[in-house]
Parts: structure tokens; C-alpha cells; sequence
């Protein structure tokens, strides 16, 4: 790499990482703790990429963006922060960032995109419309499993490329697909819900055809995986349509069902399946983020204190009982369960004791085995697989559920040793006691995103 690269963030550790690794890949680097003087190096004409952190003793490096793009425009910014919502994600994206970056970061991965800024490889850019990014929803997490949905929102937010989201029940596709409406650039257009398992064929012709619902506006299709066969055929129908095409709709779908997998079995079909997997985003359950479990649950207290349900603190040594939870319904579930708190609890501040208690109540607690039971890892499948048979009731589940169970032990058997091999596939693949081309194919159909060396910071 060659060019001057200007540091601004105000933790002294940062700096000196950072200093030193990009002088080692051949860049001279000016380093600051604050936004003026960044920005006087700027007025000057200094450097050919920035790296700036958010928060500063003397100011924003978001509220610099705009005024950095209008000076230099060629001037590429890459932001860094440890702010742990999508809105930074986004509000970096539509001020003009290159790129963002959230703490803790891949020092090998920061460096890839200073070499990319400094050869000019350019990302996408948003419209330069600025969008209203104050939604309330809660997408909300310092997690690197979220961190990285994050950045996929923030690139896809301002495009028209269609979107798919996956992930389990309860980790809020919905609210994700509502916020890719409402921050974007269609938030003043309709955003029409088709529910896939009960919609027919009828109700496609009248949303995508008629006259109810004007142009340009986002069609998101809840549970796209459970869609009959007809009603797939006439959709796939309707999106090769130049009518329909015409009408510039954007299609977020989303799926709790791994939906490759189904169309391996011939359940779903192959060419819609690309059609709607444009751009994936993969929301992580609760149990892959659990250090999450404090920022939601003050989120919800909060919401709920501002509902009238009462104003309510918690103690740290709470949330430490809250995050042993497995948690198998997922956000949807903690939401639930901090909305019990706040009726239930006679104090103003939720103690351990309380929350221990009220999490004996919930059925997972009540079957899930205690430490020292010896129960192995056989049996607790078999009573996971009970309880799914057990949900039907009389019915049966839906075909396929050999490949669905063998994928539920897969996932997280190989996410788990990729994390404990920190990304290195060859050790991983050794670890698993698989063939090294095998554990690739397994990352690219499990969607697995593989995070490779020592997290810095």
C-alpha cells in the first residue's frame, strides 16, 4: 500500500495499532485524538484515505462527513465505532462514508479496505436524499453476529436489489424488513405485507397488479419458504412481467426455513429462489448473541416504562442470570419475558433472585437439563424432536425434516469450531475430521460468515 492515511479516535491503544500496522504495509500516518485537528490536515490538503472514529472529545466524525465530502470529495473516510445500533451503520453510509467498520474490529479486514480506499475501489454509495433514521426500532446489539448485519443494511438500504431475509422465529425479520422500508429511499411509498403460507393467487394479481397500492413501494413476503407451489409459479410469473416490472416494486422476503435446503428437496422453487436471493441477510438467533441480552432488555424497559407499565431498573447480577438462558424464542421471547418482569415485580429494581424465579417458569427452563445431569447429547436431540412433533399436534410437520434436524446440529457444530479455530478452515476441517473442500461447501450452503484471525480492540 502507498499514500497517507490520517487517524483520528481518541483511544491512545487504537492509535499506536494502527499507526503501526499500516506503516508496516508501506503508508505514511498521521495520527490525532480529535476532529480539528483531522479536519485543518484536511483543509490543507493532507492525505489520500481517513480513517476517523465517531465519537471525539471535541466532536462527532459523522457531524465532519458531510463537510469532509463538500472540501474533498475524492477524499475516501472509512468510520469506525463502537455504538452498537444500525443507525450508525446507516447515518455513516448516507454522510458519505467509503465504508463502515464496528468495534471490535479485524485489523486484517481494516487494512483490506484502507488498500481498496487508497486504490480507489469503490463501494456502493447511497442517494444523496437524507432519509429519517430515527425509527425506534430495536435492532439493537454490539454483537459481531449483528454488527455484521449492520453493515449489510447499511449498504443495501438505498438500492433496489431484492432482499432475503433468513433466520428463526422470533429474531425479527419482520422488524428488519420494516426497516429496510422505512430508513430507505421508498420510505414514502406503500409497504405492503403478503403473508406466503395463506396468500393465493388472487391476492398477488391484486397487490402486484392492481390499483390499490401505488409505484416504487416495497412488497415484503412474510414466510416465503411456506408459499404453495401455484401461488410460487404465479409470483415467478409476475416478476418476469414488464408490467409489473414497470411498477419498480422492491421484494424483501423473508424465511425461517433454510430455504436452499427446500429447494434441494424440490419444495421451493430454484429460479424464483434467485430471483428473491439477490441479497441475503442472516439474522443471528439470541443464543449466537446472548451478550446482546442486556442492551435489549434496558430497550425494553424503556419501552415499556414509556408504555405505562412501569419504570423499572435492573440489576447487573439479573442480567447475568438472563444471559444463561438459552432463550429458543428469541428476541421475540426476551421481549415477552422483560414485559412479565416489569408487571410482576413489586421493587423498582428487578433483583437476581426475582428473575430467577420467573425464568423457572418458562417451559424451556422447566426441560432443560441441569448442570451435572449427565444427559447426553442424544437424548437432549430426542427431546427436542419430541417437542417439534409435539407442536403439531395431530398433524405432521412438513416434509423434509431429516435435512431440517441434520442442519440444526450442522450449523452450529461447524460455526462453533470455525470460532474456536478463529476462522482457520484448514484447523477447523482437521478438528471436524472432514475433508477441507467439504468444510468450504458446508460455510457456503450453511451461509456461515467466517470471521478469520484475533479480533483486535
Amino acid at each position: 500500500m502507498h499514500g497517507t492515511v490520517l487517524v483520528a479516535d481518541d483511544d491512545r491503544t487504537i492509535r499506536t495499532v494502527l499507526t503501526q500496522a499500516l506503516t508496516r504495509a508501506g503508508c505514511r500516518v498521521r495520527a490525532t485524538s480529535n476532529t480539528t485537528t483531522l479536519w485543518r490536515w484536511i483543509e490543507e490538503g493532507e492525505g489520500d484515505a481517513v480513517i476517523s472514529d465517531v465519537m471525539m472529545p471535541d466532536g462527532n466524525g459523522l457531524d465532519l462527513l458531510p463537510a469532509i465530502v463538500r472540501k474533498r470529495p475524492d477524499l475516501p473516510v472509512i468510520v469506525i465505532s463502537a455504538q452498537n445500533t444500525v443507525i450508525t451503520a446507516i447515518k455513516a453510509s448516507e454522510a458519505g462514508a467509503y465504508d463502515y467498520l464496528p468495534k471490535p474490529f479485524d485489523l486484517r479486514e481494516l487494512l483490506s479496505k484502507v488498500n481498496k480506499a487508497l486504490t480507489r475501489t469503490e463501494p456502493p454509495k447511497p442517494d444523496a436524499e437524507s432519509q429519517d433514521t430515527q425509527s425506534g426500532l430495536p435492532l439493537i446489539g454490539g454483537s459481531a453476529a449483528m454488527q455484521e448485519v449492520y453493515r449489510i443494511v447499511a449498504r443495501v438500504l438505498n438500492t433496489d436489489l431484492n432482499v432475503l431475509i433468513l433466520g428463526e422465529s422470533g429474531t425479527g425479520k419482520n422488524l428488519l424488513a420494516n426497516a429496510l422500508h422505512k430508513l430507505g429511499g421508498r420510505s414514502r411509498r406503500d409497504f405492503i405485507t403478503l403473508n406466503a403460507a395463506t396468500t393465493s393467487g388472487e391476492e398477488i394479481d391484486r397487490i402486484l397488479l392492481g390499483d390499490d397500492h401505488g409505484n416504487g413501494g416495497t412488497v415484503y413476503l412474510d414466510e416465503i419458504g411456506e408459499m404453495s407451489s401455484s401461488c410460487q409459479l404465479k409470483l415467478l410469473g409476475h416478476l418476469q412481467d414488464p408490467i409489473v416490472q414497470a411498477r419498480n416494486f422492491r421484494f424483501v422476503s423473508s424465511s425461517s426455513q433454510p430455504l436452499a435446503v427446500l429447494v434441494d428437496e424440490g419444495v421451493f422453487r430454484e429460479d424464483l429462489y434467485y430471483r428473491l436471493n439477490v441479497m441475503p441477510i442472516n439474522l443471528p438467533p439470541l443464543r449466537e448473541r446472548i451478550n446482546d441480552v442486556a442492551d435489549l432488555t434496558r430497550h425494553f424497559l424503556q419501552s415499556h416504562a414509556v408504555s405505562g407499565l412501569g419504570n423499572k431498573t435492573i440489576s447487573p447480577d439479573a442480567l447475568d442470570k438472563m444471559r444463561q438462558s438459552m432463550w429458543p424464542g428469541n428476541v421475540r421471547a426476551l421481549e415477552n419475558f422483560v414485559r412479565q418482569l416489569v408487571v410482576l415485580c413489586p421493587e423498582d429494581e428487578i433483583n437476581a433472585d426475582f428473575v430467577v424465579a420467573q425464568l423457572a417458569q418458562l417451559p424451556s427452563e422447566k426441560i432443560k437439563p441441569q448442570a451435572g445431569s449427565g444427559q447426553n447429547l442424544s437424548a437432549s436431540v430426542g427431546e427436542h424432536i419430541e417437542r417439534y412433533f409435539n407442536q403439531h399436534g395431530d398433524s405432521l410437520p412438513p416434509p423434509g425434516l431429516y435435512n431440517r434436524v441434520i442442519r440444526e446440529v450442522e450449523l452450529p457444530l461447524i460455526a462453533l469450531t470455525l470460532s474456536a479455530t478463529r476462522g482457520n478452515q484448514i484447523k477447523a476441517a482437521e478438528l471436524l475430521g472432514i475433508n477441507r473442500n467439504t468444510l468450504r461447501k458446508k460455510i457456503q450452503e450453511l451461509d456461515i460468515v467466517v470471521t478469520r484471525g484475533k479480533r483486535m480492540m
